[in-house]
C-alpha cells in the first residue's frame, strides 16, 4: 500500500489522532467532560484556541452557528490552517523536509498575529 515511510507515518499518525478525537468526542457528548484550558485556568484570560474543542465537536454535527459562537475567529482560519497543514505534509512525504516556502511562512506569521490579537481582543472586550 505505502511503500513510502513517510507516508506511512503521517497515515499512522493521521489515524492514531482521527481515533483519538473520536473517543474523545463519544466520551464528551455521553459524559459532558471537556479538557480545561491550561491557560485559563492559570490566568482567567481566555487563549486565542479557548472554544476550540467545542468548535471541533461543533463541526463534527455540521451546526455552523454552534462552531461561530464557540470561537468565531479560529473557525474562519480553519481553511488557511488546514492548506498550510496539508502543503506541509505532501512535501514532507515527497521531500521528507518541512522548510515553508517564503509565502507560507508569511501565511502561517499571519495566522500567529491574527490569534495573538484575537487572544487579546477577546479579554479586553469580553467576546
Amino acid at each position: 500500500m505505502a511503500a513510502n515511510p513517510r507516508l506511512r507515518r503521517l497515515l499512522l499518525w493521521g489515524a492514531a489522532l482521527l481515533g483519538l478525537g473520536l473517543i474523545y468526542a463519544a466520551v464528551n457528548t455521553r459524559l459532558g467532560l471537556y479538557v480545561p484550558c491550561l491557560f485559563r485556568a492559570a490566568t482567567g484570560w481566555k487563549c486565542p484556541g479557548c472554544g476550540v474543542t467545542s468548535l471541533c465537536l461543533a463541526l463534527l454535527r455540521l451546526d455552523l452557528p454552534a462552531a461561530w459562537a464557540a470561537n468565531p475567529v479560529l473557525l474562519l482560519l480553519l481553511p488557511a490552517i488546514a492548506l498550510l497543514t496539508a502543503r506541509t505534509a505532501v512535501r514532507y512525504v515527497r521531500e521528507g523536509s518541512n522548510p515553508l516556502p517564503p509565502w507560507e511562512e508569511r501565511l502561517a506569521w499571519g495566522l500567529v498575529i491574527v490569534l495573538v490579537l484575537w487572544g487579546i481582543a477577546r479579554n479586553l472586550l469580553g467576546l
